[in-house]
């Protein structure tokens, strides 16, 4: 990507001499600068995807319309949460040269496998939502604005046994990032003085889940730790609902959704969970995205993907804007990885040395068919 081209370069330094500005609403702009995004949009998990790209379009326009020396373009590419065409949209943003950094995918394992193509062309990608601990060390241009399992999961660990819940069964979706909350939570458990007394896990979009909750049934845990997004959530509340368990229920941020609730109803009441993004929190800039979104979403309220997808867009793009009028692969990395109590609708983000996301948990229930913040 060149600096500027002559002729808007020209421009701008007249404006300069006359003691005006140019804004990106002009004939006169200066360059476009791309970053590719792939996520799911079509395929079983496009709902988030959907989500994404309808969070990047506000934060993009947003941005156009700030008035910077340069516009961005967002090129999205649908990856329907397959590694294998994950990597075929990664060799596509790595052969296109004006793209400078790459967003997503959703999942661990398909942005896992999207890295080694951006690790070996040098190019950063930044995932809303990879959680997998192993995701950021796979080379210096893997970044993430969520949290880790390997955070989340004794966080939440020690939020439950210190509950009095000291036997506790933990299941979770059969892939990477299942396997991820898994040995995260469990770790925690343990060194926390507590025991895990099952441990299974099961295949995302699973329709009945009557057995497993039998066996959690006989396992007589204090409590349930959870791994699943919302649909799985949901049906799964549901029917414990109908076999009329009472054990209380847990889950990573991954459910946190309004979804969640609309779905499970009154199954839902009382699940804890974490999160890092409010909705009802009344900070300017959370409530501003919120009605950006409902007005984009036909009333509907954001739950904490969207929100992830929000701030890594614009994180992206504050990294580009710091490397401009030069804004490099290298560069944008570099930029990146400077990025310090970035103020955004999941909270502030700074990157550790590891390109690890330095995030506060909030820990939430629902309560009157709400997400409602929790002190313990």
């Amino acid at each position: 990507m060149t600096a500027l081209k002559t002729a808007s370069l020209a421009a701008l330094m007249t404006a300069a001499l006359a003691g005006t500005a140019l804004t990106t609403g002009t004939a006169l702009a200066a360059d476009t600068v791309k970053i590719g995004y792939q996520l799911p949009l079509t395929g079983e998990t496009a709902q988030y995807g959907q989500d994404f790209r309808k969070a990047a379009e506000i934060a993009l326009t947003e941005f156009n319309a700030s008035g910077k020396p340069f516009k961005a373009e967002i090129v999205f590419e649908d990856s329907r949460s397959d590694a294998k065409e994950g990597t075929n949209i990664a060799r596509k943003f790595v052969d296109d040269k004006e793209i400078v950094g790459v967003l997503g995918d959703f999942t661990s394992g398909v942005s896992m496998a999207s890295a080694q193509v951006y690790k070996d062309a040098g190019m950063p990608q930044l995932s809303q939502t990879a959680s997998h601990p192993d995701y950021t060390k796979i080379s210096k241009y893997q970044f993430r604005n969520i949290a880790t399992q390997a955070q989340e999961g004794p966080y939440n660990a020690k939020w439950m046994l210190s509950k009095g819940y000291k036997n506790i069964a933990v299941i979770a979706e059969q892939t990477d990032w299942g396997q991820s909350v898994v040995s995260g939570f469990s770790d925690g458990v343990k060194a926390n003085g507590g025991t895990v007394v099952f441990s299974e896990f099961f295949n995302r979009g699973l329709k009945d889940y009557r057995s497993l909750i039998s066996k959690l049934e006989r396992a007589k845990p204090d409590a349930i730790y959870t791994g699943f997004f919302y649909e799985d959530g949901a049906q799964f509340l549901r029917q414990v609902q109908q076999l009329g368990i009472k054990t209380p229920v847990y889950s990573t941020s991954a459910a946190y959704s309004p979804k969640l609730i609309e779905l499970a109803g009154e199954a839902a009441e009382g699940v804890h969970l974490t999160s890092n993004f409010l909705p009802t929190d009344p900070a300017p800039h959370i409530q501003h995205f919120v009605t950006e979104w409902k007005a984009a979403s036909n009333g509907a309220v954001p739950g904490q993907f969207p929100a992830q997808a929000y701030d890594a867009v614009r994180i992206m793009l504050a990294a580009v804007e710091k490397a401009y009028p030069n804004p490099t692969r290298e560069k944008v990395r570099d930029t990146l990885a400077e990025t310090k109590d970035f103020a955004g609708v999941t909270g502030k983000t700074s990157f550790s040395a590891d390109r690890e996301a330095e995030k506060e948990l909030v820990k939430v229930e629902v309560k009157g068919g709400a997400f409602v913040p929790v002190a313990d």
